[in-house]
């Protein structure tokens, strides 16, 4: 039975009521969850499972299991719950708001910067994205003076879903060369920065681009040839 990812549709969603479908060594599988489960660079949800009895179990990561559509809340605790039993799933927001602003900036970084995406992390304080750069000439200010622009736009981020196809008829909307999305469901999710930036992409982001914050960048590494990594932090 499929998670029902209920980030997907609300990021904002900071816990919700579930139902344990199982629960061994692997982690406990909910029917529904509020936990971003790792994936396209962005680490898992941390928090916690608060059982009817009050107690609570630590999960310190949120991943898919190997078929990609059950997520696995790794927790830790005297005893795991029974099939069946009912639960709150309970995320970190202030970790997982971090990760929304961050993943949100580095959409802005790939519309300054509209070269192909090697690779990428987001990280709560760090977070990165890897060009393909034919030539060098990257200036860590300019970059930074642009991105605060496009915060300062209050831009309205969004997200929907389109049919497969559109997403294949239309490869310019898959800027990561490095993480293709799934395909195969019949749809596919898009995350729109209004005026600024539209692309396929799964994570959690901001209502607004106001909501991002001031950001730097704080280096950029030739990794190669033609590799360029640009890094981003607070500022």
């Amino acid at each position: 039975m499929p998670t029902e990812t209920l980030f997907r549709d609300d990021a904002y969603l900071s816990e919700c009521d579930a139902r344990v479908i199982a629960a061994d060594d692997g982690g406990v599988v909910l029917d529904r969850t509020v936990f971003y489960a790792t994936g396209g660079g962005q680490p898992g949800d941390r928090g916690t499972l608060v059982r009817t009895d009050g107690s609570e179990l630590a999960v310190s990561i949120a991943q898919y299991d190997p078929s990609k559509t059950e997520i696995l809340h790794v927790a830790a605790g005297p005893a795991l719950p029974e099939p069946g039993e009912p639960i709150k799933a309970r995320i970190d927001w202030g970790l997982r708001h971090k990760r929304m602003r961050m993943h949100t900036a580095l959409h802005l970084l790939s519309a300054v910067l509209p070269y192909p995406v090697t690779g990428g992390s987001i990280g709560d304080e760090e977070s990165r994205l890897d060009f393909d750069i034919p030539e060098a000439g990257l200036d860590k200010d300019e970059i930074t003076a642009k991105l605060a622009e496009m915060v300062a736009a209050d831009a309205e981020v969004r997200a929907r879903w389109i049919a497969d196809d559109e997403l294949l008829a239309n490869p310019e909307m898959v800027k990561t060369m490095a993480v293709k999305p799934p395909l195969g469901t019949g749809r596919v999710r898009l995350v729109e920065i209004v005026g600024l930036d539209l692309q396929a992409c799964g994570g959690t982001h901001v209502r607004r681009t106001g909501e991002i914050g001031a950001v730097r960048v704080t280096q950029i590494e030739k990794k190669g040839r033609q590799n360029r990594r640009v890094r981003l932090g607070w500022a």
